[in-house]
């Protein structure tokens, strides 16, 4: 664009296949794929399937053929893939009049099946547990790690000398430098769950948790409420799963719903809601889809060169002042799992910590005060 000015727009992207995806626990009970999706066994007792004709298993277990033989069971799957695409853009200015200015901007997405080789590998805090590992499809989303969109710009500026000026005043004049580096991002993005407290689905696993579902409507095209760290995330936007009622009526071969998370009550029916609803169903809401807390910090710092010319062409007594997050600007991080990302609790009710933002990405202003000796 110019002698010391140029540009770039680029794009990248990236393709994994094979990659490693450990579950911590493959003997928890599988469910069966209805026209709503993945539905676990009802976990019942005796007492409360006494009137629909079927034998019941033991009181208060699940149908789990291996519960009583051996205990959680990892195991390493290479069933895992993921995808990644970018527009890259930088302007760069190169030192020229006493200014150097470069910025970048990144656009992209990164999806994947999981994001991390080991089960639970938080590699930003945001991560859940063991994912469902027998539809690696159902677990496909944003990567843990995704930030889509990064703006970057820094810069120095060294400020114009009085050459002329008496001795005093030059000193006092000369050698200034000022920098900055902004960043401008969004946040890493978190899963919305529902009963981590305890087993809604039944599965009898070492990661007992469920996905609510995902309303759609006015108001909820985002999720989130920004600026908002004690009610992050929109609620009202989720709910415990529903299915109709014929999903109630137990049959000899199918599974059937339940609305109670603890004991299967009201297995022929719910009485409480239109539609029902249905704990042991998974819920349509996916992996990674609520955006997490953006970020904006400006560090900015002021130097005063003292060059010394007695000693050497190149000695110089530098006096440096950093301001990091000069503009103390509150930077959260996700919400807490699964202690904030829980939307409800096991038995069905509006957890009191969902989307509370209690951890910070950065921290508060720092100001620091150097003497550098340059020679």
């Amino acid at each position: 664009l110019a002698p010391s000015l140029t540009a770039f727009v680029g794009y990248v992207g990236s393709r994994g296949v094979h990659q490693g995806f450990r579950s911590d626990d493959g003997n928890f009970v599988m469910p069966t794929k209805t026209s709503l999706g993945y539905l676990w066994p009802v976990t019942v007792d005796t007492s409360t399937i006494a009137d629909t004709g079927f034998p019941a298993p033991a009181p208060g277990t699940n149908i789990n053929p291996n519960t009583d033989t051996v205990g959680a069971i990892r195991f390493l799957d290479w069933g895992g893939d993921s995808f990644y695409n970018a527009l890259q853009v930088g302007v760069q200015k190169r030192m020229s009049h006493g200014l150097q200015i470069q910025g970048s901007y990144t656009w992209g997405k990164s999806i994947d099946s999981n994001s991390g080789v080991i089960a639970g590998d938080t590699l930003s805090g945001n991560a859940i547990g063991s994912l469902q590992w027998f539809d690696l499809k159902a677990t496909r989303g944003l990567s843990d790690y995704n930030i889509g969109r990064v703006f970057v710009v820094n810069g120095t500026w060294q400020l114009p000398t009085l050459k002329s000026a008496p001795a005093v005043l030059g000193w006092a004049a000369n050698g200034w430098e000022l920098g900055g580096i902004l960043k401008v991002s969004d946040g890493p993005p978190f899963t919305p769950t529902f009963g981590t407290d305890g087993d809604p689905l039944g599965l009898n696993s070492t990661d007992p948790w469920d996905f609510p579902d995902r309303l759609t409507g006015p108001g909820c095209k985002s999720l989130v409420n920004p600026g908002n760290p004690n009610h992050y995330v929109k609620t009202e936007c989720f709910a415990i799963p529903t299915a109709p009622a014929s999903f109630f009526t137990p049959t000899a071969s199918a599974p059937m719903c339940t609305s109670d998370p603890v004991f299967g009550d009201n297995v022929t029916g719910n009485a409480f809601g239109t539609p029902p609803q249905c704990f042991n169903i998974r819920g349509n809401a996916g992996r990674n889809i609520i955006p997490g807390p953006g970020l904006v910090n400006l560090d900015f710092s002021i130097f005063k060169n003292n060059p010394i010319r007695r000693i050497s062409e190149s000695f110089n007594v530098q006096f440096r002042a950093e301001f990091f997050n000069i503009l103390n600007r509150t930077n959260f991080g996700t919400p807490a799992v699964p202690d904030s990302t829980d939307i409800f609790d096991s038995t069905g009710a509006l957890s009191d910590s969902a989307g509370l933002l209690t951890s910070l990405t950065t921290e508060p202003r720092e100001i620091q005060f150097a003497l550098k000796v340059i020679w």
